[in-house]
């Protein structure tokens, strides 16, 4: 049976990496190699899941915008059926009649105006369409393995 030198200590006892046994330290550093692949394999789930929440959240708030853009789409053609209709009552018989078709139509301008306004603050919160909770807390996640701390907040 031959030896490699190196796996020969001076006093000529083998040594416990050459002869098939795992020392107390391999065991202990496999453990650590496990553990470390469970938990980063519950932290990369972990954040999957908070970016489908947060992105469903946004979805649902540019639902709502957008369908609030669409009333105010709708409010305004019945803005510009009231407006043709007091064109015609203004120029057919010349009376008072087409004065209450053009308040009719600014009453229907106004409420255009106001949902299309809430349509807009409504979809200014959905975007970006990017789950930023996530993605800061991936970039945190990232620092802290490499043994950084992510600006502003000390490594938990």
């Amino acid at each position: 049976m031959t030896t490699h030198p190196s796996a020969v200590r001076e006093d000529g006892h083998r040594t416990a990496r050459d002869d098939g046994h795992r020392t107390g330290q391999d065991e202990h550093i496999g453990a650590l190699v496990a553990q470390l692949s469970s938990d980063v394999s519950r932290l990369v789930r972990d954040e999957f899941q908070l970016a489908k929440a947060e992105l469903k959240d946004k979805g649902k708030e540019a639902g709502i915008g957008l369908g609030l853009f669409g009333g105010a789409g709708t409010v305004a053609v019945y803005g510009v059926g009231a407006l043709v209709a007091a064109a015609i009552l203004g120029l057919a018989a010349a009376v008072p009649a087409w004065l209450s078709a053009l308040l009719i139509a600014l009453v229907l301008f106004a409420i255009a105006g106001v949902a299309a306004l809430l349509g807009k603050r409504h979809v200014s919160h959905a975007t970006p369409p990017v789950p930023q909770q996530a993605v800061e807390g991936v970039h945190e996640d990232l620092e802290a393995l490499k043994g950084h701390e992510p600006e502003g907040r000390a490594v938990r």
